[in-house]
């Protein structure tokens, strides 16, 4: 059987050398599943990808799309394409104006679908997604939510392959070593110089990572959860964006300086630490209309570092938390449900230390990128007939 040779697109990447410069995890399932399917001994890949930073971003992916515009099906003929693989529904809009050419020329269209790329209320956009989808050979949702958005917005089901996200299981292979790693993270906290208090060592820590974004649930929790536990439970958020100036409210409203903690972005190395030495990840997402989360792939890091999480049970992070096997879900915008939660685990530390073992083999064996990029080998292999 010969290699599927895959035109791999993508305006994700960041620059070369600076990948803190373009972040996220639209931009971390494009590269890493990159890396993957280049890695398949069933594949050869050619890549058109566009490096850029985060902030120059929306000035370069005119320019990229227009060039793809005018040569793709010429590349496709000239490197005798089996699959033209969009990253993201951004770059499948090239599939609208291509597509009978590209399938003239040999090639048939696949997507990824990420969640937002769908959702987004712009009308303009909303106009797009759908002949856009239409377009598509095959789309691969990362999740079942995903999927159904996709479906609502005109694509036949049977062209719908949900495929999770996969993680770089070498990224944070540094293991949890209990009690040495919780004093790493402390000692690292000691020395950011915020004027707080210290934290107790028998603090439970609760963990969140992300873009502060109304979808986060960061805000919510803070008002609504963190006053119903005891004083010896501490969050620590890591991230920024548009709604942080919203959590320091909040963190005033309720008096919460010494338990809340705001860590800003931080290093891919105090991020390992913030994983191995806190206790419970929290992901409190709550619904908003056109903005959804596809997946979650800080679930995926957390549980590989041994970080079991809590989740609110909707969209894509039903996909993304197992219950019994690396977390727990609870109804969205159920503050006591949540707190109940977090309070099985700060009473019971024994279960938690099994919750936390349990977590880190089960991402091992199910989200490591090549068995997922395996997965979507054999579903293009079927498309392309």
């Amino acid at each position: 059987m010969r290699a599927l040779r895959i035109l791999y697109i993508s305006h994700s990447f960041p620059p070369a050398g600076r990948p803190l410069d373009n972040v996220g995890g639209m931009q971390r399932l494009a590269v890493e599943l990159h890396a993957a399917l280049a890695a398949n001994p069933d594949v050869e890949l050619v890549p058109e990808v566009l490096r850029t930073s985060w902030k120059w971003t929306p000035y370069r992916v005119g320019p990229y799309l227009a060039r793809l515009l005018a040569t793709l099906p010429a590349t496709v003929r000239r490197e005798r394409i089996d699959a033209v693989f969009f990253s993201s529904m951004v770059t499948a809009t090239l599939a609208m104006p291509l597509a009978g050419r590209i399938r003239a020329a040999g090639a048939r269209l696949a997507a990824i679908t990420n969640g937002l790329d769908v959702t987004d209320p712009n009308p303009v956009w909303q106009r797009i997604v759908p002949r856009t989808l239409g377009a598509l050979d095959v789309a691969f949702p990362i999740s079942r939510a995903t999927a159904e958005q996709c479906v609502a917005r005109g694509l036949p089901r049977e062209r719908s392959r949900v495929v999770p996200v996969g993680i770089d299981l070498s990224r944070l292979s540094q293991p949890r070593v209990p009690g040495a790693s919780r004093r790493e993270l402390l000692a690292a906290l000691a020395q950011s110089g915020d004027g707080n208090a210290p934290i107790p060592g028998d603090a439970l820590l609760l963990a969140s990572v992300g873009r502060h974004v109304e979808r986060k649930g960061f805000q919510w929790f803070t008002d609504e959860v963190m006053p119903l536990l005891p004083r010896d439970v501490v969050y620590l958020l890591a991230g920024e964006g548009p709604m942080t100036p919203a959590v320091r409210a909040a963190i005033e409203r309720q008096g919460l300086h010494d338990r809340v903690r705001l860590l800003g972005r931080v290093t891919d190395e105090m991020l390992g630490k913030l994983y191995r030495g806190a206790d419970l990840f929290v992901m409190p997402n709550v619904p908003v209309a056109g903005d959804m989360e596809g997946f979650g792939i800080v679930i995926l890091e957390a549980g590989l570092s041994g970080l079991p999480t809590v989740g609110s049970a909707m969209e894509g992070i039903l996909d993304a938390v197992t219950p019994g096997e690396n977390g727990d879900l609870v109804p969205p915008l159920d503050p006591r449900a949540l707190a109940d939660a977090i309070l099985r685990c700060h009473h019971d530390r024994a279960a938690l230390a099994e919750a936390s073992a349990r977590a880190r083999t089960f991402v091992e064996a199910t989200y490591g990128w090549p068995g997922i990029a395996a997965r979507y080998v054999a579903h293009l292999r079927d498309v392309v007939g």
